[in-house]
């Protein structure tokens, strides 16, 4: 009678977890969704478009919200354990992050209003547009890796943030000459400055979801913190100590991105 128990517990565990291993797919695809909306509607100057993004993030909320239901209804009763828990926490860790890369997808939306009319070189778009193609490219991965439970290509995934944080820090720099040299840029410059920060935390976030996935399959987290590129705060430095006074100064002295 306690092995018919035990077997029926665990099939009904792992059709749980099935369940939410799909729910996690979805929530991704529709997470990847938002973010390539959002950057075409930035590079589009489209408003309507960028009002859905703004609109769409309500999805990715409640997409959340069942999944944290259905993991909390899973661990009351089925009671997982070891590697069958980390699976749940996991899975809520990375729910979290699909979460976030919508908040910031959601954001870009939000700035394509006062975006509109402004001028700047089609080239700093094409930076935004190469960074969000790397953006994608590490949320695929990372979901990838979930789906086959690949600690491997968890571990690339992981490696590969700093191409994105790279790819931001040359953009910061173009942005930051642009809007120096030409005054009518600054609006236009400052917003995509945001952007494009936005799009390397989605990349955070692509990468937060592989080591979520390596602590799932490995019982532990990396020994080490990943590397990051991002040196845009170091320029912003340079800049106020070479012109003090300077317009150049003041202007940095009024934009210091988050890290």
């Amino acid at each position: 009678m306690a092995i018919a128990i035990t077997e029926h517990t665990t099939k009904a565990f792992d059709a749980d977890l099935l369940d939410l291993t799909r729910m996690i797919s979805e929530m991704g695809g529709y997470a990847e969704r938002q973010l390539i909306e959002s950057v075409d509607a930035l590079t589009r100057s489209d408003s309507a478009r960028g009002k859905r993004v703004v609109c769409g993030e309500a999805k990715l909320d409640a997409q959340q919200f069942d999944i944290e239901q259905k993991a909390i209804e899973t661990i009351a009763t089925r009671q997982p354990m070891a590697v069958d828990l980390r699976e749940i926490v996991g899975i809520l860790r990375i729910a979290n992050e699909l979460e976030r890369i919508g908040e910031l997808a959601k954001n870009i939306g939000q700035r394509i209003d006062a975006m509109n009319g402004e001028n700047m070189p089609r080239k700093a778009l094409r930076g935004v547009t190469h960074m969000t193609d790397l953006a994608i490219h590490l949320l695929r991965d990372a979901l990838d890796s979930f789906a086959e439970k690949d600690g491997q290509k968890a571990v690339e995934v992981r490696n590969r943030d700093e191409e994105i944080d790279s790819m931001y820090t040359s953009l910061f720099r173009e942005l930051l000459t642009y809007m120096m040299e030409d005054p009518g840029t600054v609006a236009f410059g400052i917003h995509l400055l945001f952007c494009a920060k936005n799009i390397e935390r989605m990349g955070d976030h692509a990468t937060n979801i592989a080591e979520a996935v390596y602590y799932m399959i490995e019982g532990h987290a990396f020994a080490k913190e990943r590397p990051k590129a991002d040196t845009t705060s170091d320029i912003v430095v340079r800049i106020q100590q070479s012109s003090p006074g300077s317009e150049s100064q003041r202007f940095a002295a009024g934009y210091a991105p988050a890290r």
